[in-house]
């Protein structure tokens, strides 16, 4: 970096989703209601499996912290975008830029890594019933969930670092409404090269590794099914699969699209569009994946409801 050209920043101005004034109470109120949504599900998906005796299994051990990273990283976005949307003061300091992104990277990082997780925990329910509850014991659990918070944040603090000491000698204004690395890379004029070949590199490994090791698992689970000689057993196997399949194809599906494109067919605007799938509608589309299509969720939903908890 050029010292002499390389001004110091106290904040930046995140431009947001629209300046068209007739749409912003319109996506206000959308807005608002998707992240009440997202603040309700995944509280209530984590405290109900914290009540439910039932529900203190592996799988709903997962599911909760599934539920937890759902719900940080979109508060770390979602009140701020909803301020900016009716704020005339759109400025964020550079420091807060920096929390923001270090939060959702860490948060988006462990869910994917969360998801592998899960499917390794569906496989060893489904291949090995009898020795389940001996090979996934709470001690192993507890290990994969501390190792994917750990390996959330050591990416996140490299990314953040990184990012945050480019040099940003012209505007301030940050075409997006969070702090996220590519449209922080265009605003800065150092050179980013280095960046690239760490999302590609790392970013890029956890994506790959996630992505395998769910494939391996499926694999598995498909030819322990295809094992089972009644076709009750094999539904029931497999409905035991499709919320946690459909959540991987929905999150995986759109990181990829977002960090993965050729970077010809980058569009700012259509990059606010994507990452507006994954930062609020993934984290509402979730807990109600789990809960509509899970029987246990839906029994322990009664009871409470029956005990007068539920509110």
């Amino acid at each position: 970096m050029d010292g002499e050209n390389c001004s110091v920043l106290n904040e930046f101005l995140l431009l947001g989703i629209s300046n068209l004034p007739v749409i912003k109470v319109t996506l206000f109120t959308m807005f608002l209601v998707v992240y009440l949504i997202i603040l309700v599900a995944n509280l209530g998906m984590i405290t109900l499996i914290r009540m439910d005796p039932r529900l203190h299994t592996p799988m709903y051990f997962f599911l909760s912290h599934l539920a937890f990273c759902d719900l940080c990283y979109s508060t770390a976005i979602g009140p701020k975008m909803l301020v900016d949307l009716l704020a005339k003061n759109k400025a964020i300091p550079f420091y807060g830029c920096a929390l923001q992104f270090l939060v959702f990277c860490t948060f988006a990082d462990a869910e994917c890594l969360l998801l592998a997780v899960m499917a390794y925990d569906r496989y060893k329910a489904i291949s090995h019933p009898l020795l389940y509850t001996v090979s996934m014991s709470s001690r192993l659990c507890s290990l994969l969930v501390a190792g994917v918070y750990v390996v959330g944040v050591a990416d996140a603090l490299i990314h953040t670092t990184l990012a945050f000491r480019l040099c940003f000698c012209g505007s301030n204004e940050i075409n997006h409404f969070f702090c996220d690395v590519p449209p922080l890379l265009l605003l800065s004029c150092s050179d980013t090269q280095v960046n690239e070949l760490v999302i590609f590199t790392i970013f890029g490994f956890i994506e790959l590794s996630t992505i395998l090791g769910v494939l391996v698992s499926y694999g598995y689970i498909a030819l322990s099914v295809l094992k089972i000689h009644s076709a009750e057993g094999k539904f029931k196997a497999f409905s035991t699969c499709t919320s946690h399949l459909t959540a991987v194809v929905i999150f995986q599906g759109t990181l990829l699209f977002m960090y993965f494109r050729p970077s010809s067919s980058y569009s700012l605007d259509q990059d606010k569009m994507s990452s507006l799938f994954y930062t609020l509608l993934i984290p509402m589309l979730n807990p109600l994946i789990y809960s509509l299509r899970n029987k246990d969720v839906k029994e322990a939903l009664k009871k409470l409801k029956n005990k007068k908890w539920f509110f």
